[in-house]
């Protein structure tokens, strides 16, 4: 999908779906095996097995408690994927571009930007990740919970150090708030079908579905 607009909609509609129902998950699951590239979107793949075994871990104390573990399990990988392919289909720029066009060039372009340096410093963990890991493997160390704490520590003093530096960068080159922008999206054909899709999936997340077949008959 090339219009960013039509993109973060389905996603969020996708989401609320996942998140109403176990049915609505199935709808969600059934959208991204269509009209997303699936695995092919992953950029990384071991941040995500993470996230999975952290949700896995939640489901197993939520079934322990009493509650039903493993709807929660299916809903929350459900919305991990369509988060996941929300991420890898972002490019630089698009959050201002959406921020800006929804609440125009004052709220709008702040709010844009945040979301664009979020993204950055993102994508800067996520390499400075990969270099301590490479550094643990050089010294001929294991990856583990006793090398997690010092990443962790190392990750944050990095994310901070860059924040400030960003933030007198800004300051130098005189920004106060807001900023003028003229947004531009590009819409394609292939962003019609898998929107209308998205529509479609979440309004049957909120059929329930013994109404369901009988409209089917």
């Amino acid at each position: 999908m090339q219009d960013v607009r039509i993109r973060i909609a389905a996603a969020a509609l996708l989401t609320l779906a996942a998140v109403v129902s176990l049915q609505g998950a199935f709808w969600g699951f059934l959208w991204w095996l269509v009209f997303t590239p699936r695995f092919g979107a992953l950029k990384r793949t071991g941040m995500v097995a993470g996230t999975v075994i952290v949700i896995a871990l939640a489901a197993l104390l939520i079934t322990c408690s009493g509650g039903d573990g493993l709807s929660y399990l299916i809903r929350m990988i459900v919305i991990l994927l369509i988060g996941v392919w929300l991420y890898s289909g972002q490019e630089a720029g698009e959050f201002l571009y959406l921020g800006v066009w929804l609440l125009g060039n004052r709220t709008g372009f702040e709010l844009g930007m945040i979301a664009e340096m979020g993204m950055q410093m993102a994508e800067s963990l996520a390499t400075d990740l990969d270099r301590f890991r490479m550094a643990i493997a050089i010294k001929g160390q294991r990856w583990g919970v006793k090398t997690l704490v010092p990443a962790g520590l190392v990750l944050v003093s990095d994310a901070l150090s860059r924040a400030q530096d960003t933030a007198e960068l800004m300051a130098v080159r005189g920004f106060s708030c807001g900023g003028s922008l003229c947004p531009k999206f590009t819409y394609g054909a292939r962003d019609l079908v898998p929107g209308m899709a998205a529509i479609v999936a979440g309004i049957l997340a909120f059929v329930p579905v013994s109404e369901f077949f009988i409209l089917y008959r």
